[in-house]
């Protein structure tokens, strides 16, 4: 087991995981997850009682109206089938593209409407861990709604993932074998006996279970044709093992052999210990810091195969230990883009934000849920950043705190060319006045500028900053505070402050 923290439970170590944990919090979260105590604060976030339906979906999204949408979808393949015999190649395609161009339309718009559910769901849900876990698997067993094209199957994918945030690993790769978005982003249902796509048995090894160096690449082969006959049925949504369609010869696989499908040879990767230590780094990785010491990984891979890969077990003993509250882990770890909105809209108290905002900075700060770039997930860490992205993100904190005329046209709409994606409304923030400046910054504090930033940097800090921030933070106060401190300097010295590299850290 890790070494555990000690008794104490700082007011900073509260915000630290919430913020790991979560996506951030505003100061009343933070003072209510303190109020707990370290373990029972850890363990209500293992064990939030916020139901899982708690935001319903878009009703596009509800199961019978997605399978009646499937069939009719099947149905005008068929027609265009019958229309199309006798047709030059030319002429079918024209027929195709007119038949599909509705669909493909109403295909975007779903995809914008379900990256906007999500979003909503992480700003305002009373189960951050939940989520954050959701958006580990959701970059773990990566697929992108670009190649899936059915929205539909991508917040089925989703509501998978939450129902498993902090279950059994080794079931959720199970379950992730027979998910339909998974099975057309990765081509598994065209596996075929005498024909094996060798998609799903390379990366459900190289990058789902075990990692480069733990398998051969006649493992992949012969793992590839126990990953045949898994079929998609286009009526009722529900994959299906199509026994014709599965080779039922003898495979190898990790020196054993046998007459496998694909669920047996899951089974095998999670005999091997490697998966255990693969996970327990990727988790170390995503909640503390890069490069973690072996012996962590060990520990925690020990835990993981004593609870049959639950991860719950894991997680608690992560976040009870010493050095996920130390000084080389806390606000030492880059914000991708998702964790720095949501985070910024937290701490201003915002939680009705202009209702393109999320869609466009996500495209601006290249982290579009739904839409990972690859198989692989997303680049982290230092990836985020670059001179456009940190500019960026200044911009966009502008545009929070002061309020769309104040701040410009960061949030100016274009076609959204990147991904193939449309854009929201032309003007994304048009009417937005920026946040309650009484809430962040009382007026009985602006009487003393020194006062006064120290409670904005607690706010969107949780703790001390380096001397030479805070005196140009304050010297920037005074400088403004003329007879009257009005919300407009409020604001302006919120971006000051926000448009900092110690701000990009969590």
């Amino acid at each position: 087991m890790l070494p555990q923290a000690e008794n104490s439970w700082t007011h900073l170590e509260a915000a630290h995981l919430l913020n790991r944990a979560g996506f951030g919090a505003c100061p009343d979260e933070i003072k209510a997850l303190h109020a707990l105590g370290r373990i029972n604060a850890v363990d209500s976030l293992l064990n939030p009682t916020e139901p899982l339906d708690a935001f319903p979906r878009p009703d596009w999204a509800s199961k019978e109206q997605a399978l009646a949408d499937m069939r009719m979808r099947l149905e005008q393949r068929r027609e265009i089938q019958k229309k199309t015999r006798g047709l030059s190649a030319e002429e079918t395609e024209k027929l195709r593209r007119s038949t599909f161009q509705d669909m493909q339309k109403d295909n975007r718009q779903h995809a914008l409407e379900s990256q906007g559910w999500w979003f909503r769901r992480m700003l305002k849900t009373k189960a951050p861990l939940r989520e954050k876990m959701t958006l580990f698997w959701h970059d773990h067993f990566a697929s992108s709604v670009q190649k899936v094209k059915q929205p539909v199957l991508m917040l089925n994918q989703n509501d998978l993932f939450r129902s498993h945030a902090f279950g059994s690993f080794k079931s959720l790769t199970q379950a992730v074998l027979m998910d339909p978005a998974m099975m057309l982003y990765l081509d598994t249902q065209s596996s075929k006996k005498g024909q094996p796509n060798e998609n799903f048995a390379r990366e459900v090894m190289e990058l789902f279970t075990l990692g480069e160096g733990n398998y051969t690449e006649k493992d992949i082969h012969e793992a590839a044709r126990a990953f045949t006959g898994y079929s998609l049925n286009r009526l009722t949504g529900e994959v299906f093992h199509n026994r014709r369609q599965w080779d039922e010869t003898p495979k190898t696989v990790f020196g054993k052999t046998g007459a496998y499908d694909g669920k047996d040879v899951i089974n095998l990767i999670f005999e091997k210990p490697e998966a255990a230590k693969f996970m327990a780094k990727k988790i170390w990785e995503f909640f503390v810091y890069d490069n973690p010491p072996d012996a962590a990984v060990n520990m925690l891979a020990e835990t993981l195969r004593k609870s049959d890969y639950a991860l719950a077990p894991l997680l608690r003993e992560l976040f009870l230990s010493k050095e996920f509250y130390s000084e080389a882990t806390i606000r030492n770890q880059i914000k991708c883009p998702v964790q720095f909105i949501i985070a910024l809209l937290k701490q201003l108290e915002v939680t009705a934000p202009p209702s393109a905002f999320p869609i466009t900075a996500q495209q601006q700060l290249g982290q579009i849920l739904f839409m990972p770039p690859n198989v692989a997930g997303w680049d982290w860490g230092q990836a985020w950043i670059n001179t456009n992205t940190l500019l960026t993100r200044y911009n966009l904190s502008g545009f929070l705190v002061k309020g769309a005329e104040s701040a410009g046209n960061v949030m100016e709409g274009e076609r959204m060319k990147t991904q193939g994606m449309a854009s929201g409304p032309k003007r994304a923030g048009r009417g937005w006045d920026g946040p309650d400046c009484e809430k962040i910054a009382p007026r009985s504090l602006r009487e003393n500028p020194a006062q006064l930033v120290d409670s904005l940097i607690q706010r969107f800090f949780q703790g001390p900053v380096p001397d030479k921030a805070r005196d140009s933070f304050i010297a920037y106060a005074n400088a403004k505070k003329g007879v009257i401190f009005t919300d407009k300097e409020t604001a302006e010295l919120c971006h000051l402050i926000l448009s900092t590299p110690y701000y990009q850290l969590c």
